[in-house]
């Protein structure tokens, strides 16, 4: 296909043709941009003012769509960055009546939004609530942690909590499905000391369920663990005929990980190690299973020696 040849002074006059011609779409897309126009965002609702007399449930869901005024630019993108992302709305009135009006707030809505856009508006425009009694209920509160040591190092005892309980109140139907709250995820790395820090709790995902208190003292000792070993006497368990039994050893040696600061308190009798004989009336075993029925907390269990007994039925 043979091409159109120009010379230098047909192609210098179709260059500016061109240019001219972007030029134009520019001015005209910059002033189509800088036009207002409406278009619909859709937003998350957060609530303020909530009565304090009484619970109550949203029977519609947490989103709405706003009809918003702007710029073309907004309108552009909108769907990358849309403004605001979420609005907050009053529940005053919840006090007189069981449902709010969108129309009654735009005002307020508005000022929450950049000065450049505005709110004509909500679709929902009014929100139902369904109310019930509001109750109080108090349940423990759960650590939530993420914790590595020093080699060596570890929990020595019982973590504290300050308060260990937490107040929730709303709804009695739906405080029954909770029997613990969740602080936030403790995270420390390479512990080799105790720890005394303020940790806060879960946020509710819930518009009708308060917690109180917001944060939480949390005391975590750590000191370094040794090893232990002490001579724990076996007890016989389901020994229903009242057999005389005889034991070889009639102790094992139990080996365990102690804090240095409980090495002295944490002895034998903090352990319970038992036979059972129904392995030997049931399952017709010839060695009996050493089994910890009872072992000191915060101790890491090392080794049994010997796991197998030797007995002796004496009838």
């Amino acid at each position: 296909m043979p091409l159109i040849k120009l010379n230098k002074l047909e192609r210098k006059r179709l260059g500016t043709l061109i240019a001219c011609l972007i030029c134009a779409i520019g001015a005209w897309l910059f002033m189509a941009l800088n036009g207002k126009y409406k278009y619909v965002a859709k937003t998350e609702l957060l609530y303020k003012d909530e009565p304090q007399n009484k619970a109550f449930k949203p029977l519609q869901p947490d989103r709405v769509n706003l009809q918003v005024e702007g710029t073309g630019w907004q309108l552009l993108f909108s769907r990358l960055r849309i403004k605001p992302q979420s609005i907050t709305v009053s529940l005053e009135k919840l006090n007189n009546r069981s449902y709010i009006l969108f129309s009654d707030q735009l005002e307020q809505i508005n000022k929450q939004l950049e000065t450049s856009q505005r709110v004509i508006s909500v679709k929902p425009d009014t929100l139902y609530f369904d109310f019930s009694k509001r109750t109080i209920k108090r349940i423990p509160i759960k650590l939530v942690s993420d914790l590595s040591f020093v080699k060596q190092y570890g929990i020595a005892s019982q973590v504290q909590l300050t308060p260990s309980y937490v107040n929730i109140s709303g709804p009695q139907e739906e405080l029954a499905k909770i029997s613990q709250w969740y602080t936030d995820t403790l995270k420390l790395a390479d512990l080799q000391q105790t720890v005394n820090t303020r940790l806060a709790i879960k946020q509710t995902n819930s518009n009708n369920v308060s917690v109180y208190p917001s944060s939480v003292g949390v005391k975590i000792p750590v000191d370094e663990f040794t090893e232990k070993t002490v001579d724990v006497p076996l007890k016989i368990i389901n020994n229903s005929d009242y057999y005389d039994v005889k034991l070889y050893p009639k102790k094992v040696q139990v080996t365990f990980m102690v804090a240095l600061s409980s090495y002295q308190e944490v002895d034998e009798d903090f352990i319970e190690a038992t036979l059972d004989l129904n392995e030997w009336k049931n399952l017709h075993h010839d060695k009996l299973t050493v089994k910890l029925t009872r072992f000191p907390e915060y101790c890491t269990l090392v080794k049994v020696v010997p796991r197998k007994i030797n007995f002796i039925i004496e009838k």
